[in-house]
Order: structure tokens, then sequence, then C-alpha cells
């Protein structure tokens, strides 16, 4: 709560700032004293929940392909690793943007799949992320000591059992807060799917600067929504750190 009462104050004196340098603002474009007002302010409100879904389908998709692909890198044969590198480098060098283009107007062309434009935005963003997180998820379970994993092969665990119940819940500890960050970039990169005329926080303030011809003050009340649900998140994911390390403090 300090963070966010913080962020307000930081963005009304930027404002009043901006007020007092002679910058022509016009405020009364998102004034919820005003009809017109209060009715661009709901617009512009209105994609959090595309964005947020946008977001959190996209970040659990690629968790799943990025553990997906992790594993063979750690555990498989040299075929099942060469593949593992074939997936991951050529993800982590395509822009996102590029990827989202190429899926959306590309796949229907070349593979006779046409997705709309949120899907075609989660599925970008996913392949994208998932090789990041996949280089996440194997730096995290190489950290877990090799003496774990024997001891759990030693008590006759499954392969399945010992990753469920031995080596994920240490490396899930040591990689919360890279996944934090991945999670807070994929929000910001959610933003790009606008090109592709998905109606999310960035598309529908575009949107409302060509109606309005007010800029300045649209794309500064975008900028403070993404703060906003930024900081959410950080205070999210700082939370869990906190439970997480009590919980091995009292020896869960």
């Amino acid at each position: 709560m300090t963070r966010l009462r913080n962020l307000w104050v930081l963005i009304a004196a930027t404002v009043l700032l901006a007020g007092c340098s002679g910058a022509n603002w016009g405020w009364y474009v998102i004034s919820p004293e005003t009809e017109s007002g209060r009715r661009n302010l709901l617009f512009l409100l209105g994609g959090f929940k595309t964005t947020i879904a946008l977001s959190v389908l996209s970040f659990v998709l690629a968790v799943i392909l990025g553990l997906m692909i992790a594993l063979p890198a750690l555990y498989g044969n040299r075929p099942l690793r060469f593949i593992n590198r074939i997936y991951v480098e050529p993800f982590r060098a395509v822009p996102s943007l590029v990827l989202i283009l190429w899926v959306y107007y590309g796949m229907p062309v070349v593979l006779g799949i046409k997705l709309d434009a949120f899907w075609a935005g989660v599925m970008a963003l996913a392949l994208s992320e998932s090789a990041f997180l996949a280089e996440i998820f194997r730096a995290g379970i190489q950290s877990v000591g090799r003496g774990q994993e024997e001891a759990a092969d030693a008590i006759g665990l499954t392969f399945a059992d010992k990753m469920w119940f031995v080596v994920m819940p240490q490396a899930i500890r040591r990689i919360l807060p890279p996944l934090g960050n991945q999670f807070v970039y994929m929000l910001k990169m959610s933003a790009l799917v606008s090109v592709i005329g998905l109606e999310d926080l960035t598309r529908r303030a575009n949107e409302l600067v060509t109606s309005e011809y007010r800029p300045l003050e649209i794309y500064t009340f975008l900028i403070a929504e993404y703060l906003i649900l930024i900081l959410i998140v950080a205070a999210g994911v700082r939370w869990l750190e906190r439970k997480m390390r009590a919980d091995e403090r009292q020896g869960r």
C-alpha cells in the first residue's frame, strides 16, 4: 500500500510540475467530472481485462512449455538435448513483435491455421517466453544438490515423484524472483499485441488518441495503468518469496 501511495504521489507531482512548466495539458479528456471524461476513462480501463487475461494465459503456457523443454536438456540423451537447443535458440533470437506478426499473418498462409488476435498473441508470447523460461528452469534444477536426487532414487521414488516432491520445490524457491521478472516482462510485452488489433490497454489508448487528439494525457494515463499493474504483481511476488522463506525456516 505504501508503494502504491508513493506511485500516486509521483504521478500527481509529475502532472503538477508539467502544468507549471506551461505545457498545454488537457486532462478534461479523462476527467471523471464530465460525462465524456467518464466514458473515456471506462473505455481505457476496459483494456485491463484483456491485458491480464492475455498475459496470464501466455505465461501459464510458457511455463508448461519451458519445463517440457528444460527437462530433456538435463535428463535426456544427446538427440533430446539437441532438440532443446533447436527450440531455445531460435525463439530467443526472434523479436516478440516479429513472432506476433508471423503467427497472425504468416501462419494462415504457411500452415493453414488462422487464429484471432487474442489467441495469436497468446501463442506468440508463449513461444517466445518459453525459451527464456526453459533456461531459468534448467538453471534452477541444476542448482539442487545432486545428493538430493540420489537420495530420492535410493528410497525408490519414480522420476515424476522425485521431480514433484524433491527437486521442483527447492528449484521453485530459487527461481521465483526471475520467474516474477519474466511475468512482469510478459505484461509489458503484451502491449505489442495491439499491432494486430487486440483491444488491450495500449490499443484502447491508441484509439482514444485518434479520436480525442490528446496523446500527452492519454499516454500518461496509460503509463500509470501499467505501473499500477506491475507494482501489484511485484508486491505479490515479494509476498510469495517471504512465505516460501518462512516455510523453509519452519522445515515445511
